[in-house]
């Protein structure tokens, strides 16, 4: 859950796949209305009004309860409600915060001399508005994020940048968005944190929906067996992600999925992944696995 993986951040109720799909059968009106991100942002005065616009504004609310309506009732895949949204911009910043904590500058700070607070924004923003195209569809929806998001961007930011700092802005928060893809390039640090973070929203309730409903396979039976993910200082490297398993069918979403983000992301050089099996009722044929990157 969100809240063991941050030292600073604000306690976050874990959500599960139910609570998920009980979103699904509200109004539109009821969905948005229950909708509040909450990030820890700390002395971060534009990272404040950014938060505060996007919880005010139902356009971007309504985007996200579409894209879970398509994804966990018409799709019945894994959530992509604002729960979805949350987990993932906590984890984007607490990833963001880790790097830099380690003297590894963003690349908006190295290149156009802007600074972390900056830097913060965009990954935040990155975070909120990575999948409002599934309100479109799957298929393709991080290119119709992209067109959604461009002007709702320069909506948020309105009076916080002007020209042609706001292009610039703007510009980085949709290289994320794109290159979360499976076959996406990230060019930035920034980037790469939204495209891992992303990847990270998998503890148990976060994407069993298929088990539950009796579908029995590789995809289901792993995502089912992660129960936790924490995010912390490593021993060689910034980060250490370690990530608790019920069942060895984990570690298909850590070689396999988790693998697939990390590579290319650019966070390669500053992230270890421990995955350990934390049960008496499973013989413990891999008791500790660590990524090869």
């Amino acid at each position: 859950m969100v809240s063991r993986m941050s030292d600073s951040m604000e306690p976050i109720e874990p959500q599960v796949a139910p609570e998920a799909e009980r979103e699904t059968r509200m109004t539109p009106k009821q969905a948005v209305g229950e909708m509040r991100i909450r990030v820890p942002v700390r002395a971060n005065r534009t990272l404040r009004t950014v938060i505060d616009r996007a919880n005010r504004d139902d356009q971007l609310k309504g985007w996200w309860h579409v894209a879970n309506v398509n994804a966990v009732a018409r799709m019945e895949i894994n959530d992509h409600s604002w729960v979805h949204i949350q987990i993932v911009t906590n984890i984007a910043l607490k990833l963001l915060r880790q790097l830099t904590k380690h003297g590894v500058e963003p690349n908006v700070v190295r290149d156009y001399g802007y600074t972390r607070d900056d830097a913060e924004v965009i990954v935040v923003l990155t975070a909120l508005t990575h999948c409002v195209g599934m309100s479109v569809h799957r298929q393709g929806h991080e290119d119709f994020s992209l067109f959604l998001a461009e002007p709702k961007l320069r909506e948020l930011l309105d009076g916080i940048y002007d020209e042609p700092d706001l292009t610039v802005v703007v510009s980085e928060v949709l290289q994320g968005i794109i290159s979360h893809r499976s076959d996406g390039q990230p060019l930035t640090l920034e980037a790469g944190i939204l495209r891992v973070a992303d990847a990270l929203d998998m503890e148990q309730g976060r994407s069993r929906i298929a088990f539950e409903r009796g579908r029995v396979g590789i995809h289901s039976l792993s995502a089912a067996a992660i129960e936790e993910v924490t995010i912390s200082d490593g021993e060689q490297k910034p980060i250490r992600i370690s990530i608790t398993m019920n069942n060895s069918s984990g570690i298909y979403q850590v070689d396999g999925l988790l693998k697939a983000k990390l590579r290319g992301s650019g966070l390669e050089p500053y992230v270890e992944v421990l995955a350990h099996i934390d049960t008496e009722a499973e013989k413990r044929l891999v008791p500790l696995y660590e990524l090869d990157l």
